[in-house]
C-alpha cells in the first residue's frame, strides 16, 4: 500500500460523497418545487418545509465535503512526512492512521486505515511526534511505529 494509493482512494471518496450530496440537494429541491397547495392547507407548507429542511442537510453536507477536498488539495502525497503532521500515514501498535480528513475507516485491499482530521483529539495527541516516539490515548500509551 503506497500513500499515493491511499491519497487518491481518500479524494475519490470525498468526490462521490460530493456527488451525492449535489444529488440530494437538487432531488430535495424539486421534491418542494413539485408540493402543490392542497385544499388542506397546512399540508402544503409542511412539505415544502421538510423538502427544504432536506435541501438544508445537504447543503451542509456539500459545506462539509467542499472543504475536505480542500484539505486534500493541500496534501502532497508524495512527501515523506518525517513528523507526525497534515498528510503523514502513521502507523502505530494498534492502528493505521492518514491525517487528512475525517473519512473515518478507509478499505485499501485488505488493510483498513482510519483517515483522520488533524484537529481530531487522537491526531493532536499524534502531531510532532516521530517514529519511536509514543502518545497517549484513551489512558493508553501507544508507540508509533513508521512515518510516510
Amino acid at each position: 500500500m503506497t500513500k499515493k494509493k491511499l491519497y487518491d482512494i481518500c479524494v475519490q471518496i470525498v468526490q462521490d460523497k460530493i456527488a451525492i450530496a449535489k444529488q440530494g440537494m437538487e432531488e430535495a429541491q424539486a421534491s418542494a418545487n413539485n408540493e402543490t397547495k392542497s385544499s388542506a392547507g397546512d399540508k402544503y407548507e409542511t412539505g415544502r418545509a421538510m423538502s427544504q429542511r432536506e435541501r438544508d442537510l445537504h447543503a451542509r453536507q456539500l459545506a462539509e465535503l467542499i472543504n475536505m477536498k480542500k484539505t486534500f488539495s493541500t496534501i502532497d502525497p508524495k512527501k515523506r512526512c518525517a513528523k507526525v503532521e497534515l498528510g503523514a500515514y502513521v502507523e502505530t501498535a494498534t492502528a493505521k492512521f492518514f491525517v487528512s480528513a475525517s473519512l473515518g475507516a478507509v478499505k485499501v485491499g485488505k488493510e483498513t486505515i482510519m483517515a483522520i482530521s488533524a484537529i481530531s483529539p487522537i491526531a493532536q495527541a499524534m502531531l510532532g511526534k516521530q517514529a519511536g516516539d509514543t502518545f497517549i490515548w484513551m489512558k493508553k500509551e501507544t508507540e508509533i511505529l513508521s512515518i510516510g
